[in-house]
């Protein structure tokens, strides 16, 4: 599945590593930074989780949030962001099922199938207005931040 700028973005009803379960209109009336990465913990992941982070105060006053979403479970996430100081919310999608509807999920070549590393803007409507689909972790957030300034303007 691919979506299409301009197009509203599928909803979710996912747990955080807050404790609470978030749904997309939590994030009405901001920008929000919705990123797919596989796997918790490991090299590429911690990368951009740690940038995020590292820019978490300057996004937020762009007036856009931070989201993460793997399919690892919430104690995975807890330990994650707990080992690393993460200041993003992280939410857990088990099922697959809002990783799959973004389109995040498939052959990731030698790692085989599973959750791809995809990153999506969305504006304060829960519309689509950039997709990044293939994610690079390194200097991922200064990327995100120059686009959002620009939407800014």
């Amino acid at each position: 599945m691919s979506l299409q700028v301009g197009s509203k973005v599928p909803d979710f009803n996912l747990q955080g590593v807050d404790s609470k379960s978030h749904s997309l209109s939590d994030f009405k009336g901001k920008y929000l930074v919705l990123y797919f990465y596989p796997k918790d913990d490991t090299p590429g992941c911690t990368i951009e989780a740690k940038e995020f982070t590292s820019n978490y105060d300057e996004i937020r006053k762009i007036g856009a949030e931070v989201v993460g979403i793997s399919a690892d479970s919430y104690e995975s996430h807890c330990s994650f962001r707990d080992k690393h100081a993460l200041k993003i919310l992280l939410l857990s999608d088990p099922s697959l099922k809002t990783i799959r509807e973004y389109g995040a999920y498939g052959n990731r070549g030698v790692f085989g199938e599973g959750t791809m590393r995809k990153t999506f803007i969305i504006d304060k409507d829960g519309k689509l207005v950039k997709e990044y689909p293939k994610v690079s972790p390194l200097g991922h957030s200064k990327e995100v931040i120059s686009f959002l300034k620009n939407l800014s303007k």
